[in-house]
């Protein structure tokens, strides 16, 4: 057997093995548990909430008020992506603005959702400028709007309105709350939205039921009231903000109401990075 016949053979059998090394991983793969992957951030005093579905697509709610959130990010990214698919500011105050724009610079981003509310602010200018640069498509937040992507989907349960170019001094109630539902598990997110919000889309008569409820406003007694709870009746009650905050947040009385409800309490300046895992039918801490 010449020189030239036995390399074509060991080439063939080296495709062989690639193929089958391919097809196996295939299988492997399909067989594996689909999982949802939630992870809030310790990103000081503000919000910063990672999210990874069955098939791999990455969404980032708001940005904390740093560029701590690109730590973050490198350690559920691997080193070598730099997309994220979609982008949320549900508003914007500095600690979810800030570190967003760190994003923007740093990663390429698909598809963005946000209020279109106007911020007098140089955060704001900026995060302006990069969204027109970044070039991906935008989508304003109104309730009644449903994102899906693969084995999950959004509901936007508010704002109630289209807010592109109103200047609203309270941006907090203008706060995107975002419904993520994945089989018979769920995520409630609420942005800073203040109990007069809350009292607002639950008179709506939506579902809010949910397993893990994303606190409003760190913690702050403008939000979380007993109607919510008892709307939401998470399992979990997921608080994020920085140790020893001007703000006195997590306040005594949100506390109170989530122990009076037996709700497990998970804080950021307390645990760091919460990871939740669902597999579409139970949730557990990571």
């Amino acid at each position: 057997m010449n020189r030239e016949w036995k390399n074509l053979v060991f080439g063939i059998l080296i495709v062989l093995l690639l193929c089958n090394i391919f097809f196996w991983s295939i299988i492997y793969n399909l067989n594996q548990p689909q999982l949802l992957e939630v992870v809030f951030f310790n990103v000081g005093q503000g919000d910063g909430i990672f999210i990874e579905t069955p098939q791999n697509y990455q969404i980032l709610i708001d940005g904390g008020p740093s560029s701590v959130v690109l730590e973050k990010l490198g350690q559920e990214m691997s080193f070598w992506d730099r997309n994220i698919d979609l982008l949320v500011l549900t508003h914007p105050e500095h600690d979810h603005i800030a570190g967003l724009i760190e994003v923007l610079k740093t990663y390429e981003v698909k598809n963005i959702l946000w209020t279109g509310v106007l911020k007098d602010t140089k955060e704001f200018e900026e995060w302006i400028k990069l969204i027109k640069d970044e070039k991906a498509d935008i989508t304003i937040a109104q309730a009644g709007q449903r994102i899906i992507i693969p084995n999950i989907f959004f509901e936007i349960l508010h704002p109630f309105e289209n807010l592109a170019g109103q200047d609203i001094k309270n941006t907090n109630n203008t706060s995107i709350i975002i419904r993520l539902v994945f089989n018979d598990n769920c995520f409630l997110f609420t942005g800073d939205a203040s109990k007069s919000i809350e009292r607002k889309v639950i008179d709506k008569g939506l579902n809010l039921d949910c397993n893990v409820l994303k606190v409003g406003h760190h913690g702050s007694k403008s939000s979380t009231s007993k109607e919510l709870m008892e709307s939401v009746i998470p399992e979990l009650a997921v608080i994020s903000l920085g140790k020893d905050n001007k703000y006195g947040h997590p306040h005594a009385q949100v506390l109170d109401i989530l122990n009076d409800y037996g709700i497990k309490i998970l804080r950021t300046d307390e645990i760091g990075d919460i990871k939740i895992i669902s597999d579409g039918q139970n949730i557990k801490l990571y």
